[in-house]
C-alpha cells in the first residue's frame, strides 16, 4: 500500500462567515496542493472539508499519515468520539452531531483508507501546516474580495 502524507487546515472569517480550506498531499517526493472555500460556513466545516477533499484525491486505497491542527477533527478519531456518535445514531446528548453529513463522508473515507491522525500545533513552526493555512486564508480573501 502506498504511504501518503496529507496536511490540512481550515480558516473562517467571522465564524460563521466566509471560509476556506487547504490541503497538501505528499507522495514519493511530489506535492499536490488543493484548496477551496464557501461564502457562508464555519471553521469546523472547513477543517472537515480539508480532510475530506485531501482523502478524496487518492485514486486507490492508501496508508495515510494525516496531519491537522484541528482538535475537533483529530480528537474525533483519537478519543473515540466518532465511534460513540455512530453507536448513538449520530447523536451527542440526544442532538444530531453538528456537520453530520461531513462526518459520515469522512467516516467512509477513513474506513476505506488506513488513516493515522496526527495532531500538529497550529500557527507554529510546521512548514506544511503553515502553508495549508495560507491556502485556506487565500480562499477566504478571494471570497471577501468578490464581496466588495
Amino acid at each position: 500500500m502506498k504511504l501518503v502524507q496529507i496536511y490540512t487546515d481550515g480558516a473562517c472569517s467571522y465564524n460563521p462567515g466566509p471560509g476556506g480550506w487547504g490541503a497538501i498531499l505528499m507522495y514519493n517526493g511530489k506535492e499536490k496542493r488543493i484548496s477551496g472555500g464557501e461564502v457562508t460556513t464555519t471553521n469546523n466545516r472547513m477543517e472537515l472539508l480539508a480532510v475530506i477533499n485531501g482523502l478524496s484525491m487518492l485514486k486507490e486505497k492508501c496508508k495515510v499519515e494525516l496531519f491537522s491542527d484541528s482538535a475537533y477533527v483529530v480528537n474525533a478519531f483519537l478519543e473515540g468520539w466518532l465511534e460513540n456518535w455512530k453507536a448513538n445514531d449520530w447523536k451527542k446528548q440526544n442532538k444530531i452531531v453538528k456537520n453530520v453529513e461531513l462526518w459520515k463522508q469522512l467516516d467512509n473515507l477513513v474506513c476505506y483508507h488506513d488513516v493515522q491522525f496526527i495532531k500538529v500545533k497550529g500557527h507554529s513552526d510546521n512548514k506544511y501546516n503553515n502553508e495549508c493555512d495560507r491556502l485556506a486564508r487565500a480562499e477566504v480573501d478571494k471570497i471577501l474580495g468578490g464581496q466588495k
